[in-house]
């Protein structure tokens, strides 16, 4: 055994005088500092907490979720409900599978297994879908990720592998994998992958059902090998082993048409004697949740195994007038609420006229893009207003008014009284 006072520590190389302790190990060959021992012992707790931080999730009840979904999102309750009950499951058995692992074989032969329940949304756009899924991930504090289907083709061809939708996820979570493994990622415009008659084409669609097939093994249960930077697969590339058992999909589109498969189905099997004859407006009316079925998105071109990956359906209404002024006005996070905080950092007070917000509304319904109308038609106007700022010194309000945002004539500004004016260094301050 060597003589520990000539020895240096086997980690960073410091001698043993230059150490408080130099611990030797059984066979006297390596050594490690006080030094190493704690930096070590830092890594394994840092690491512990991370796997911590999920199997001990706390979840908030279904009606927790939805009350704080009420806070952001206007309307659409019953796919608030759908979305808290969905959401809330998932995570449940995140957690009551991590508990079962620890289990001896015997106790488990018995035991229940939880799987998965992938969720689809119906709903036009602008009413809300991206902004439900997104609200949802940070109630939770989970990585989220947002993918665009049309953008997505099979392997070998121009554009987006479906990996790259993975990848997204470990980027959010800042590549912490066993975090990324507990997310949620939400696949828009997923109605855009249907294939273009229920007869299987000879050619290759590689942006459609060829999308559907690469999508399978990921929304339900796989280890997918992920290329770190992006980009196409090549074969000496190092990967990121990603588990997608415990990630919950949620695939959203606007589904344009679907409805007329499900009235055709309904008329088809109201026909008779007892049939219960329904008006054109009863018809055009679809409760999503309750009255789509698998082979109603089958017809409409997505293939049997995708549907089967997305056993929970949830719908999302158009947005009526009355829900687009609400949008306006309450949300924690509205427009109106952001441009009354920017405005107020440079010294301004900003009030929006009812008949301002009035058109808005009705101008968003016009271009029927729901609530993303809304931004487009206010930016137009604000970034003149915000280009080409009055004094703050001089006026301390700002009145917006219908004309200024349907014909672009000046709003109602409000002078200060002189014991008002602002400094303009304590300003930007602010």
């Amino acid at each position: 055994m060597k003589d520990i006072e000539m020895c240096n520590c086997t980690f960073c190389g410091r001698p043993q005088k230059a150490a408080k302790k130099l611990i030797a190990s059984p066979n006297g060959d390596a050594f490690i500092c006080d030094d190493c021992i704690r930096i070590c012992a830092d890594i394994i707790k840092e690491e512990s907490l991370k796997v911590k931080v999920f199997k001990d999730l706390v979840l908030p009840s279904p009606k927790e979720i939805k009350k704080t979904l009420d806070d952001y999102v206007i309307g659409q309750d019953n796919a608030k409900k759908v979305l808290s009950v969905a959401v809330f499951n998932h995570y449940k058995r995140i957690n009551y599978n991590e508990h079962n692992k620890g289990k001896k074989k015997k106790e488990d032969k018995n035991a229940v297994e939880l799987e998965k329940s992938n969720v689809l949304m119906i709903g036009p756009t602008g009413s809300g879908k991206t902004l439900l899924v997104r609200t949802l991930a940070k109630i939770l504090d989970v990585p989220f990720a947002c993918a665009d289907a049309t953008t997505l083709t099979e392997a070998g061809y121009v554009g987006e592998d479906v990996e790259n939708v993975l990848l997204k996820l470990i980027q959010n979570a800042d590549y912490d994998i066993e975090k990324a493994q507990r997310g949620i990622i939400y696949i828009d415009e997923i109605d855009k992958l249907a294939r273009k008659s229920e007869n299987r084409s000879l050619t290759r669609d590689v942006g459609g059902e060829g999308v559907q097939q690469a999508l399978l093994k990921i929304i339900e249960s796989t280890v997918a090998s992920v290329p770190p930077q992006g980009g196409r697969k090549h074969p000496h590339q190092e990967m990121l082993q990603i588990d997608t058992t415990n990630i919950l999909f949620i695939c959203g589109g606007a589904f344009v048409g679907l409805d007329d498969i499900i009235n055709k189905r309904i008329s088809a099997s109201s026909i008779g004697f007892n049939a219960n004859i329904k008006n054109s407006e009863e018809k055009a009316k679809i409760d999503y949740s309750k009255d789509v079925q698998p082979d109603d998105l089958i017809k409409y071109g997505l293939i049997p195994e995708f549907v089967g990956r997305l056993p929970i359906v949830t719908g999302l209404d158009n947005l009526d007038d009355a829900a687009l002024r609400r949008i306006l006005v309450e949300p924690k996070n509205s427009l109106i609420k952001q441009y009354k905080q920017m405005f107020k950092i440079d010294g301004f007070d900003i009030e929006f006229q009812d008949d301002a917000i009035a058109y808005v509304a009705g101008r968003a319904i016009d271009l029927k893009t729901g609530a993303r109308g809304i931004r487009t038609i206010m930016e137009a106007r604000m970034l003149e207003l915000m280009f080409d700022l009055p004094d703050p010194n001089v006026y301390g309000k700002i009145i917006i008014t219908r004309d200024f945002i349907e014909k672009g004539t000046n709003p109602i500004l409000v002078k200060r009284e002189p014991e008002e004016k602002v400094d303009s260094e304590e300003k930007k301050a602010v």
